[in-house]
């Protein structure tokens, strides 16, 4: 076995998600499952299909490229304003994108009539977390510059929340943008099919939300795979929060000083660390850095404290019997890690529990680096 490794459990990744999608199914909205952070991995792809995804969504369009080439065959979202330079494999590949520009829709429309297909669009809705979107004012001229574009066809309104500045959802914005639809189909005579009301982090107000919304759908990502809400970071009750775990193996474990000595500068990224001096500690290194995990996303142990690391060590402080070489650390991740780990190509990625024909049950075991 290949360390470091990134343990994928996908029965647990299938119970989180058919638990999503049936759980919010009450509520009268919809999951589209977000593929990003694993880079559209094609078994990822279809145990979020096996549970129940009618719909996939990733912000890359090589990764809904890998999806289709692979045989992923449900509709696929681009959850990211399509670069110009990419319209081409958009409307080849995507059957919906997630826009903000004029510019790129008139473009997507003159690519779209050229193939003979449609192309559907989302228009963004900015709400305050300053990330993409059309400004609520903007909105209706917005739509009436795109509105007769040949092969596009507006599939509905968006907003996104948290991922830039942490604002959260509410009953204020999310009435906005309920209000927005309303006042788009009255004024250009249409009906939208989707109001897509965020992310993981607007699971909870969908949840707790009683009145009359048109919020009918979310792009949920974090909480499928990790089990939490982005904005408190906490559980969410019933879905499984150690579906991905990363293991390390131990490279070297001696007692040391806390205390570095000689002339310190900076370290190799420019950081300076204050210290104290604490005696002799039981230090383990770990094969595992930065090159391949963003190691603030990490969670250690309980009786274990990550004190630094480098390109390629991770130095851990044990509290109880001391690490020996060879010894294999499990951490649990938050997003960030999560999301560096995937992508590394030095991390080996183990799918456990995973069958093709039902991806809940079965011990196929298999291992990808890619």
């Amino acid at each position: 076995m290949s360390y470091p490794k990134l343990n994928i459990d996908c029965s647990k990744i299938h119970h989180n998600a058919k638990f999503l999608i049936e759980t919010l199914a009450l509520k009268n909205v919809s999951v589209t499952p977000v593929t990003k952070s694993c880079l559209g991995h094609p078994i990822i792809a279809h145990i979020l299909v096996d549970a129940g995804a009618s719909m996939l969504a990733d912000s890359r369009v090589e990764n809904i490229q890998r999806m289709t080439h692979c045989g992923v065959a449900v509709p696929k979202m681009l959850i990211r304003t399509p670069m110009l330079s990419q319209i081409a494999s958009v409307v080849a590949y995507c059957d919906i994108s997630l826009n903000t520009e004029v510019q790129v829709i008139q473009r997507l429309s003159r690519v779209a009539k050229r193939a003979n297909t449609k192309h559907g669009v989302i228009i963004m809705v900015e709400l305050g977390d300053l990330r993409e979107g059309v400004m609520p004012c903007r909105v209706i001229n917005f739509i009436r510059e795109i509105i007769l574009l040949p092969n596009i066809v507006i599939k509905g309104i968006g907003a996104n929340l948290t991922c830039r500045y942490g604002v959260a959802p509410d009953d204020k914005k999310m009435r906005l943008l309920s209000d927005l639809a309303d006042g788009i189909e009255a004024v250009f005579g249409i009906s939208l099919e989707i109001i897509s009301g965020g992310n993981s982090s607007s699971i909870n107000w969908v949840l707790a939300h009683e009145g009359k919304t048109r919020v009918n759908n979310l792009r949920l990502g974090e909480a499928i795979f990790l089990g939490c809400v982005p904005v408190e970071q906490n559980s969410i009750k019933g879905l499984h929060t150690d579906a991905i775990t990363l293991t390390a193996e131990v490279i070297e474990a001696k007692i040391k000083p806390s205390l570095p000595w000689g002339n310190r500068g900076g370290n190799a990224f420019g950081e300076r660390e204050i210290l104290q001096d604490r005696g002799a500690v039981s230090q383990a290194i770990l094969a595992l850095g930065r090159q391949d995990v963003c190691v603030a996303g990490l969670i250690a142990p309980y009786d274990m404290n990550i004190l630094s690391s480098s390109s390629d060590h991770l130095i851990l402080e044990t509290s109880q019997k001391p690490l020996t070489v060879g010894t294999k650390v499990q951490f649990t991740l938050d997003y960030s890690a999560f999301l560096s780990a995937m992508s590394s190509n030095s991390m080996h990625k183990v799918f456990h529990n995973y069958n093709s024909r039902n991806s809940s049950r079965g011990s196929v075991f298999l291992e990808s680096t890619s």
